[in-house]
């Protein structure tokens, strides 16, 4: 462990513009300095959440989301495809908490979840991860807060429901759903006890003011959600966002330092864009206070490092995986040098 025995930060929901833009244009060491220091009072630093996330309903999306080449109103080659079968999932899950997993993540591509077949069989998938012993996790677009609660009946963990970017900006990027929607989405999950994770992209032309407002957004809400994935855009061929510019890892960890320092015991997510990213990039993001990946080669439809990438960077950073919130002991995780561990 290395988490300081001194006073931790206050948990605040009410900061304002001018206070996070003080946080956010510090020197970019003096910003990961401070962002370090916080994060060693709420957590252990050599802990990394490992995540997997499914595609179980992909492509025909009717929302124009202009980053997702699972909408229906570009021409994208992603393929259509019905939800997956019941067994299918579960032995993916299984798959991937025997690859070291501890939170398995589902997402499917609707704009809404709607009360019929296809709802009843996530919800008995979820209660088949969750008797798996994985934290689970679902994405699948607009929730009331009835079939928050059935979710949370079959045993869902954790909802995720990103609000992308600041609400000024939004209309840029989608205009099929409003900021609201996604507010009301992440109150319903809120009001049916589901832990909420909820994040942003950021590279698809907003300003730093955005960035910095999309932070507030999510600082400002009580509680803090308890997972925030910072994506960087994949740029898709046949999105509106095609061709944009790669993130800088250095954007990439300021956004990663501020959000750790706005909501300090929220899992800090490096989330979506982490292949365009150097191991020295992505141990940097680490130490501004990133502690939660996705792990498998394939996010949704967008690439993702290797598993066997990851475990040699974890290997060389001493990091290893932060266990499942409801299981004991150390998960075996093929990420994280064991003696006579097997290597596959």
């Amino acid at each position: 462990m290395t988490m300081t025995n001194e006073i931790p930060a206050p948990i605040r929901h009410d900061w304002t513009k001018e206070e996070i833009a003080e946080i956010y244009n510090l020197p970019l060491l003096d910003l990961v300095f401070k962002a370090a220091s916080v994060h060693r009072e709420f957590h252990d630093t050599s802990e990394i959440q490992v995540c997997s996330l499914l595609s179980i309903k992909t492509g025909g999306c009717p929302e124009d989301c202009g980053y997702c080449p699972q909408s229906a109103h570009y021409e994208t080659g992603v393929k259509v495809e019905p939800l997956l079968a019941f067994d299918d999932v579960v032995e993916k899950a299984a798959a991937a908490k025997e690859a070291g997993a501890t939170r398995f993540c589902m997402g499917a591509a609707w704009r809404e979840v709607r009360d019929n077949r296809d709802f009843d069989r996530v919800l008995k998938i979820v209660g088949a991860v969750n008797d798996l012993g994985l934290e689970v996790c679902a994405t699948l677009g607009m929730l009331t807060e009835e079939q928050a609660r059935k979710l949370k009946e079959a045993g869902l963990y954790a909802y995720n429901h990103n609000v992308d970017t600041s609400e000024g900006y939004y209309k840029s990027i989608i205009t099929t759903r409003s900021y609201q929607d996604r507010l009301d989405t992440i109150k319903n999950t809120r009001k049916a006890d589901i832990t909420v994770c909820s994040g942003g992209i950021i590279g698809m032309g907003e300003s730093d003011d955005d960035r910095m407002e999309m932070l507030m957004t999510l600082a400002n809400l009580d509680p803090h959600p308890e997972s925030v994935p910072i994506n960087a855009l994949v740029p898709v061929e046949g999105t509106p966002l095609q061709g944009r510019p790669p993130v800088d890892g250095l954007e990439f960890a300021r956004m990663i330092a501020t959000a750790r320092i706005l909501m300090p015991k929220s899992m800090v997510r490096l989330s979506a864009g982490r292949l365009q990213l150097s191991r020295e990039a992505q141990a940097f993001c680490f130490l501004a206070g990133a502690n939660s990946i996705f792990a498998g080669d394939k996010l949704l439809t967008t690439p993702n490092p290797d598993v066997g990438d990851d475990r040699e960077l974890f290997a060389a950073l001493g990091l290893r995986p932060r266990k499942a919130f409801k299981e004991d002991g150390v998960p075996s995780y093929t990420g994280v040098p064991q003696q006579n561990a097997p290597d596959n």
